[in-house]
């Protein structure tokens, strides 16, 4: 099955002339005449005066949904790819060829275990959105409410199975020829990759994660999540809250809506270092064919979020981590960046920060103080990637994630404000973000977190202290007890003293002052 998964993505790469198109621009970039001259044999026989673009796109879509998912990410990095092939393969964000509105019905029937004129008074049959994983329809229910319906493609999960399968063998040839490879650690990364598209898959996880983040935007005026109806819904069927915007890859449409495109700009940075910093959680598959902007009412102005099947987490540690290197980055504190990758563990001890200090500043310093429009952080990537390779240093999959989110949210950014300072727009959030973290009202929560726990410990420390000073009597009772109990009865014999010390002290000191009072009342007498 694997060696026909093979022989099918060959054959797709020859159908479509991905070959011709990867020589064609190495001999651009090279301009030597073997490299011209490969690029014409490629050509020789062949009809392909189809554009470059729409044949990538189209052999993406021919691949299946992680080829499609691959193409919806570099859509958005026009300053990496050229405009046409851009283009093209925006048309990838939710116009993915739909399969039959007939199927749906069959996968929503099957999976709700109703008739589906039980569950809905209205469904339309034809999809207004397709995409990678599943298809969208309109319907609505019986109380009137408009929704949208979420189906999942048949026979999904055997497809990214074997995709997957033939990723992990190219994972592990790369590992076994290449130190870079190895470094990058491919099969982590693939696993990281499975987990995710696994998690798609299950439309209740996507649900659950739907309401999470409604949640945490609750009492925000920034971001706009769908509510979830439950009682229609199943592993392959999710049954929502019908939103209305612009999609956000409309920018005429939005200007003519009346829609402020830098205020968006400023506030979905601030949405990102938000999900990412303050809660931990974040929608990880920003694409433009995932984000709606209000046109109207309460939402107008207003980012809505669609398909929450891809979320990262974050722990307290990777948190701070990120914090204070963001924070680093933007104070342009080069050696604090090198000092904390020594210490997360992500280049060796032995390193020489100042080395490290040094690598970093020559990457990063000529981006600073530039408009967004001739910033890349791609551009940086890049450079950050071909420098570490003399420190060793290790790609954290859990991370990778939170790397795609943030290539996707420049991209739109881009597309929205070509001016925007992602630096300073960025960096007093995350110096806001520190001192919640470090101030007295973080103390108080901390303690308020903590404090039911105290109130079941707390009366336990005298009957435990007792215990502990009553083995103290009984031989060989130091040699057995544990170190720390050790040293708490060397502290008490020693606050022993000090208090018998200052129990004399006082006598002496009660016995002075009397004296002065009688020699006061004799001297007044």
């Amino acid at each position: 099955m694997r060696l026909f998964r093979l022989a099918r993505i060959t054959y797709i790469v020859w159908r479509h002339g991905l070959d011709e198109i990867a020589a064609t621009g190495a001999a651009a970039t090279l301009g030597t005449r073997s490299s011209l001259a490969l690029a014409r044999l490629l050509r020789f026989g062949r009809q392909l005066d189809t554009p470059r673009g729409q044949r990538l796109r189209e052999a993406l879509e021919s691949l299946g949904p992680i080829f499609v998912k691959f193409g919806q990410v570099l859509s958005t990095r026009r300053d990496l790819i050229p405009i046409d092939i851009a283009d093209e393969l925006a048309l990838l964000q939710d116009r993915v060829p739909p399969f039959p509105g007939q199927d749906a019905i069959a996968q929503i029937e099957r999976g709700l275990g109703r008739r589906i004129a039980e569950v809905y008074s209205e469904f339309d049959a034809t999809p207004v959105a397709s995409a990678s994983i599943a298809q969208v329809h309109f319907a609505r229910l019986h109380d009137g409410r408009p929704v949208a319906v979420k189906v999942l493609r048949p026979g999904m999960a055997d497809i990214i199975e074997r995709d997957l399968s033939l990723l992990r063998t190219f994972g592990s040839l790369l590992t076994r020829v290449s130190a870079d490879a190895r470094r990058l650690r491919p099969l982590e990364v693939i696993n990281e990759f499975d987990h995710y598209l696994h998690d798609e898959l299950d439309l209740i996880r996507e649900g659950a994660n739907a309401n999470q983040l409604r949640r945490n935007f609750a009492d925000s005026g920034l971001l706009r999540v769908p509510e979830m109806y439950w009682s229609a819904c199943a592993v392959n069927v999710l049954t929502m809250e019908r939103m209305h915007g612009i999609p956000i890859g409309r920018m005429d449409e939005m200007r003519e809506a009346g829609i402020d495109l830098k205020k968006l700009s400023r506030e979905g940075v601030e949405i990102f270092f938000t999900q990412v910093f303050r809660h931990g959680f974040f929608h990880a598959d920003m694409h433009p064919g995932n984000i709606l902007v209000g046109r109207e009412g309460a939402d107008f102005n207003r980012y809505i979020a669609l398909d929450f099947g891809i979320v990262g987490t974050l722990s307290e540690f990777d948190k701070n981590y990120l914090a204070q290197n963001f924070l680093a980055f933007f104070r342009r504190d080069y050696r604090r960046v090198a000092e904390l990758h020594v210490e997360s563990g992500w280049v060796p001890r032995h390193t020489r920060v100042e080395e490290l200090e040094s690598a970093v500043r020559a990457c990063c310093e000529p981006f600073f103080d530039r408009p967004l429009k001739e910033l890349s952080l791609g551009l940086v990537l890049m450079r950050l990637f071909q420098a570490s390779r003399r420190f060793d240093v290790e790609i954290q999959p859990q991370l990778v994630l939170l790397q795609k989110t943030l290539l996707n949210i420049e991209g739109l950014g881009r597309q929205l404000d070509p001016d925007l300072d992602l630096w300073i727009t960025a960096k007093p959030f995350l110096e806001r973000w520190m001192m919640e973290r470090i101030g007295p009202a973080a103390l108080k929560d901390r303690i308020e977190r903590e404090a039911s726990q105290w109130a079941q410990t707390l009366p336990q420390i005298p009957r435990l202290l007792h215990a502990a000073l009553a083995r103290r009597a009984a031989p060989g009772a130091d040699e057995e007890m544990p170190v720390w109990a050790q040293a708490l009865i060397v502290e008490s014999r020693r606050s022993r003293r000090w208090l018998k010390l200052l129990a004399g002290a006082s006598t002496v000191l009660a016995g002075v002052a009397v004296a002065l009072l009688a020699m006061l009342l004799m001297e007044r007498g």
